[in-house]
């Protein structure tokens, strides 16, 4: 199961929106035979790559153990049932970490699995499982992305100079490791504000990746200039707007934007109902670049699920910090209101550390 989980993570960047699954599978005298990992959505899942490696392989897999990180799917969905095509196979055993989330599967895979005289048994792996997959989940249980915004800062806690300037307090190391959070988000967020001060890019750029993530603008009054350079990479651009601006919409959708209006009753973007959508659309995890006033809504909103530090060890001393950054609410009056997080990793990155720290009980569902 070990090995099938490395599998799984190896699927990060390829496999959205489908979850990200890895496949072993184990002959009856305890040798390795098939493996694989979901490919792109609508390409073959893990337990049909793991079947096909072992007979390009010349094995027999009659009476041989799946393991696999996830149920195997029982629905005609982009591909064919895994299940089936397990059993066709004679596969004797399957062991799983979970039981699928999606409601289309839910535990048919497994009776499914069982009524052909399969062995399955449930759980091992489960905990990193689910963590691989937490976008996944997130998005068929409580119908939303899982969020994460990004926050790189010095160690004083300044995310800029007082002139504004950020570029750069991480390190080249952290930068590129933004980057690989970049590429395993379902989509990337960002505020019309971002776009006007700094007109970036924010694609994919320092490390490999088979794909361009969505970009997802938050812009209540269609102020995106045509010319941005978010429109150069080649991807979906989809910009949330809360007042109709005709001219600008036909300006933005010329060069490929997607408009969609959700206003709320302050006549800004409903972010609640933003990320809805961006379930319907099939995001799983939705990845943060945003400045302090769409931070701060975000939190303030209970919106957010997962902060992503990176600290520099260095000493600004006047600036911009993290509380300008993430604006969550004005000064408290109690220590208990303050907004609750729990560690999930520290790491170094060349002279940088990565803190990744999840609001406290966000993934209790």
């Amino acid at each position: 199961m070990r090995m099938a989980l490395e599998l799984g993570a190896a699927a990060k960047t390829v496999s959205d929106p489908n979850p990200r699954v890895g496949c072993i599978i184990l002959s009856p005298n305890g040798h390795v035979v098939g493996q694989g990992h979901t490919q792109s959505a609508g390409g073959p899942h893990a337990e049909i790559m793991a079947l096909r490696n072992a007979a390009a392989k010349g094995h027999s897999v009659a009476g041989a153990t799946a393991y696999v990180t996830l149920e195997p799917c029982s629905h005609h969905g982009r591909t064919g049932p895994c299940c089936d095509a397990l059993v066709a196979a004679g596969i004797r055993k399957v062991v799983a970490s979970l039981t699928d989330p999606n409601p289309l599967v839910a535990g048919q895979g497994f009776a499914r699995l069982r009524a052909a005289g399969v062995e399955v048994e449930v759980g091992p792996g489960a905990e990193e499982a689910r963590e691989l997959n937490i976008g996944f989940f997130s998005r068929m249980i409580r119908k939303t992305p899982w969020v994460r915004l990004k926050v790189a800062a010095s160690l004083d806690g300044k995310t800029a100079l007082a002139d504004g300037t950020s570029q750069w307090i991480t390190s080249e190391a952290a930068r590129t490791d933004g980057h690989a959070w970049r590429a395993r988000a379902g989509a990337l967020l960002t505020g019309v504000g971002t776009v006007l001060e700094d007109d970036p890019r924010l694609d994919v750029r320092l490390v490999e990746a088979p794909r361009q993530p969505p970009l997802v603008v938050v812009d209540s009054q269609l102020q995106t200039p045509p010319s941005a350079r978010i429109f150069e990479p080649t991807r979906p651009v989809w910009i949330y707007a809360a007042a109709p601006d005709a001219a600008a919409q036909v300006a933005l959708e010329a060069r490929g934007a997607t408009i969609r209006y959700l206003p709320n009753s302050r006549g800004k973007v409903d972010l609640a109902a933003l990320l809805r959508d961006l379930a319907v659309r099939e995001v799983n995890e939705l990845h943060v670049e945003a400045g302090h006033k769409l931070n701060g809504s975000l939190l303030r909103e209970g919106l957010v699920d997962e902060l992503l530090f990176y600290l520099a060890p260095k000493l600004i001393g006047d600036g911009l910090g993290i509380a300008n950054q993430l604006h969550a609410a004005g000064a408290l009056t109690r220590l208990d209101q303050a907004i609750a997080l729990e560690f999930k990793s520290v790491e170094p990155l060349g002279p940088d550390l990565r803190i990744v720290a999840r609001i406290a009980g966000r993934d209790r569902f």
